[in-house]
């Protein structure tokens, strides 16, 4: 897979994977987020918080171009390399943006899914990731041993941010070795409980008067 020759390539020479990951690209971090596919619905819209390397998002946007992606990192570096990816492969249905999940709040439309891997404990990756999502969305984080502690210590965080339903799921059977852990977080009408919903208003009407002085 090209994406995996240049993570191999130019992703260690900056930086965005350690070398001694190369051995085991194709398993732990290509095959591990492609199989996230089976639990992401059809023809949605993604935002892949923190992107970095790209894991999940461009594997996911590899075996699903049913999907609108955004792959959304703070990094100057990362988002370069993730560039230079999307171009390469030609995948039309991705785009690249520098910033971080609180600053594009109100600025990116919202989202169906979220993705997240190896970015922050639950608690704080659901406070950057479900505001970005649509009502009845629901983010997917790829989690470790930790998925049930993480789940558990976060309950009530997550529930202030509007979240409905949580649950743990696993994907790749047959594929990966083993499969991938999945923490999913179901949300109501209000991503993001009310707070943030002011938030995300009061950014919106920013977002629109900036663009009324630009005319």
């Amino acid at each position: 897979m090209r994406y995996g020759e240049l993570l191999a390539d130019a992703g260690v020479r900056r930086g965005l994977i350690g070398p001694r990951e190369v051995p085991r690209l194709w398993e732990r971090h290509l095959l591990n987020c492609a199989v996230l596919s089976e639990v992401v619905p059809e023809g949605v819209s993604v935002c892949d918080v923190g992107s970095g390397a790209g894991l999940p998002g461009i594997p996911l946007a590899l075996v699903r171009p049913d999907l609108k992606i955004t792959l959304l990192e703070p990094l100057l570096r990362r988002t370069n390399f993730l560039q230079e990816v999307v171009e390469l492969l030609g995948l039309d249905h991705v785009t690249v943006v520098r910033g971080r999940a609180e600053e594009v709040m109100g600025k990116l439309p919202q989202v169906h899914v979220v993705t997240a891997r190896a970015v922050a404990p639950l608690d704080r990756l659901a406070g950057w990731g479900v505001p970005l999502l649509r009502p009845y969305g629901e983010m997917l984080a790829l989690k470790g041993d930790t998925a049930e502690e993480e789940l558990k210590a976060a309950r009530a965080a997550l529930s202030k941010l509007g979240v409905v339903d949580t649950s743990i799921v696993h994907v790749g059977e047959g594929v990966v070795d083993p499969p991938s852990t999945v923490v999913r977080v179901e949300v109501g009408e209000s991503p993001g409980g009310v707070r943030f919903a002011a938030k995300r208003a009061k950014a919106a009407r920013a977002s629109r008067a900036s663009r009324g002085r630009r005319r």
